[in-house]
């Protein structure tokens, strides 16, 4: 389902998966919006003026993953989408979804692809 939402157009996630929680909508909604902001559960319970239990509690059992996992998650299916222009550097996708190291932002894209940030891009092109 995960991958799914991730693969949709839609900068929000549908209604059906956060129901009526005005928080976990609220958190999505930030983390969707400045994927790239180096976001702790510290601080985005601090921007929604509720405690990290409560935050990561709700977050979880309405998403299925605490929310930093989501957001890896979402940052990285953001990348696979920036890595298909050709134009941007590996450095410069990496920026946009929140990694200041084009060495952590390639481990931690193979973590989640299985291949590098440049190998990605090839077969994508390649293929399209």
């Amino acid at each position: 389902m995960r991958g799914w939402l991730a693969g949709q157009s839609d900068d929000r996630p549908a209604s059906w998966l956060v129901g009526d929680d005005p928080l976990v909508a609220a958190a999505l909604g930030l983390l969707h919006d400045a994927p790239a902001e180096p976001w702790t559960v510290e601080r985005l319970a601090r921007r929604l003026s509720v405690s990290r239990a409560t935050l990561a509690a709700r977050f979880s059992r309405r998403v299925g993953v605490p929310p930093m996992r989501y957001l890896a998650e979402w940052r990285m299916g953001l990348a696979s989408e920036y890595l298909a222009d050709p134009a941007a550097s590996v450095a410069a996708v990496g920026r946009r979804v929140g990694y200041d190291s084009p060495f952590t932002f390639s481990v931690a894209f193979k973590r989640q692809h299985g291949v590098s940030p440049s190998a990605y891009r090839r077969t994508a092109l390649a293929a399209g």
